[in-house]
């Protein structure tokens, strides 16, 4: 069931795992994000949609600081973002993020890919690493691909392994940036059929997406942007079936009637 629909003011702090308070940022002269509030509960899956350039990528790399942001404040867990060093670490071990292109180690296997991280940053041993990568392989349905190489792979099956790499790190969230966009349209829906199960385990999830099936079925709130603001956010039956901006509903009679 969606979540009913909550405003800002009555969003249980206690319950919020990733708060952006007054976010701005710049790109030289352009004001890639304005004011920006935004919280996301644990295991709510906000999916951040909206024309090319309005700042969806941009917020969703602010939250595990791959963009440093110019003033505001970004909370996870209740800490706020560390600048550097150690502790950025571990803060991006605990914010997954799954990007457009895969950002695989060519040279390493799909298994060593996935237990990389665990070993060094989560200091496991590679017996348990392992077992914890072949899991997650059959988890998100490649793991029968364990032992090939990257370049072996479809381009479906390669994000498919970056999902499970970001999951080994046992992520608080998970980031999404359009993570089928790069993809042949065959391939599109294993993806998003395996960040659908995520979806249903409860993993808290952000997700840039143009996949408008997978905003409506799986999201508890689209967050609509243009111009580095957010314009409407609300629960996905409200925002298809009845957007209250402008520019949400051109942007709908864009994609939606093609």
């Amino acid at each position: 069931m969606p979540h009913p629909e909550k405003t800002r003011a009555d969003v249980d702090t206690g319950n919020a795992l990733v708060v952006l308070k007054n976010v701005d940022k710049h790109f030289g002269a352009l004001h890639v994000l304005q004011s920006i509030d935004l919280t996301i509960d644990r295991g709510e899956v906000v999916v951040v949609i909206g024309p090319s350039g309005s700042g969806k990528s941009t917020l969703c790399r602010a939250i595990n600081r791959l963009e440093t942001i110019d003033s505001g404040e970004i909370f996870v867990d209740g800490r706020p973002l560390p600048a550097e060093g150690r502790e950025l670490a571990g803060l991006r071990a605990d914010v997954g993020m799954v990007f457009q292109s895969f950002n695989l180690f060519a040279h390493k296997t799909v298994l060593e890919n996935v237990t990389l991280g665990q070993i060094r940053v989560r200091k496991k041993d590679k017996k348990a690493a392992e077992t914890r990568g072949r899991q997650l392989l059959d988890r998100v349905g490649v793991a029968s691909q364990a032992d090939k190489y990257p370049a072996q792979l479809s381009g479906g099956q390669q994000q498919r392994v970056a999902i499970a790499r970001a999951l080994a790190m046992d992520p608080k969230v998970m980031l999404f940036d359009e993570p089928t966009s790069a993809l042949d349209p065959e391939m599109i829906n294993e993806v998003l059929e395996v960040m659908q199960q995520l979806a249903r385990d409860g993993m808290t999830m952000v997700v840039v997406t143009h996949e408008m099936g997978f905003a409506r079925s799986a999201a508890n709130r689209v967050v609509f942007m243009a111009d580095g603001r957010i314009v409407e956010e609300t629960t996905p039956d409200e925002f298809f079936s009845n957007p209250r901006s402008e520019r949400a509903k051109d942007f709908l009679s864009k994609i939606l009637h093609h």
